[in-house]
């Protein structure tokens, strides 16, 4: 704890510090509430998408067989063009945010391909689309707990360590500051006695 000085300039500083600590230390609490809030929004999104990805990957069970023709389906039949996002702000915190994706689906000969190619490659977009979105949801959360994270140390400095510090300097003060009337007081009393008994 710095040494502080025992004057009224000081305990009028000391007393300015206090007011703004507690000005603050409501925003905080709130803002570290509003993060609590929105991360438990971002792990139950993230939850939907596992779910929805988990009943996609149910439904491609019936369609394993038909991957392994030969040549019909392949890896470069299929590519990511371009991920949009967005930025957006949660308590002062700026996030990603998905908006979707652009494919380029391969040119293929539809009197050549099997029927079900065209299916295959739209169940496969919708694969991608919730991986790529439950990415952007997880960077979300990532950065919403590292706010979290400093907000709540803000509050647990201002809480636990600033606001009853300068409330002790400020009674060390007026101790120290009613003393130093008191005894000048004292003196003043001491000396006009004193006065008093040199002019009888």
């Amino acid at each position: 704890m710095a040494k502080i000085k025992l004057t009224k300039n000081e305990l009028k500083k000391q007393k300015d510090s206090l007011k703004m600590y507690q000005r603050y230390l409501p925003t905080l609490m709130l803002k570290k509430q509003q993060l609590q809030g929105e991360i438990r929004i971002t792990e139950l999104r993230i939850k939907e998408l596992r779910t929805e990805k988990d009943h996609l990957d149910e439904s491609f069970k019936s369609w394993v067989g038909v991957f392994g023709e030969k040549g019909f389906f392949t890896p470069k039949i299929l590519k990511i063009i371009q991920i949009r996002t967005a930025v957006g702000n949660i308590a002062g915190v700026s996030i990603p945010l998905f908006k979707g994706a652009e494919f380029e689906t391969a040119l293929y000969d539809l009197s050549r391909t099997p029927l079900w190619l065209d299916i295959a490659v739209e169940k496969m977009k919708q694969v991608i689309l919730l991986d790529l979105e439950a990415q952007i949801v997880e960077e979300q959360r990532k950065r919403l707990d590292h706010e979290l994270r400093v907000t709540t140390q803000r509050v647990n400095l201002f809480e636990k360590v600033k606001i009853p510090e300068t409330r002790g300097n400020i009674k060390k003060i007026q101790v120290y500051l009613g003393d130093q009337q008191t005894s000048a007081v004292v003196r003043g009393k001491i000396a006009k006695s004193g006065l008093e008994k040199a002019a009888k």
